[in-house]
């Protein structure tokens, strides 16, 4: 859509799953997450991430948080 503001928080969580040659469906196993919260939180329409969810992801991925979660303030009209 024109004119759609990108939200501040980008999930890179493709990013990830892609330089670990791992598919969503394989870690939505590994962390006992169903595949339909896995896809939501890929595509950025996640409103929040449990910690223990957060944990879980980084654990399997082998990585920080900062590494799946990054902030932007492109597009904030507050900024």
């Amino acid at each position: 859509m024109a004119g759609t503001i990108p939200p501040p928080i980008e999930v890179r969580l493709d990013e990830l799953l892609r330089e670990r040659g791992m598919t969503l469906t394989e870690l939505s196993d590994r962390i006992g997450l169903t595949l339909a919260n896995l896809s939501i939180l890929k595509t950025g329409k996640a409103k929040a991430i449990r910690f223990t969810t957060l944990e879980a992801i980084c654990r399997e991925l082998d990585c920080q948080p900062g590494d799946l979660l990054h902030y932007s303030n492109q597009g904030d009209p507050e900024r």
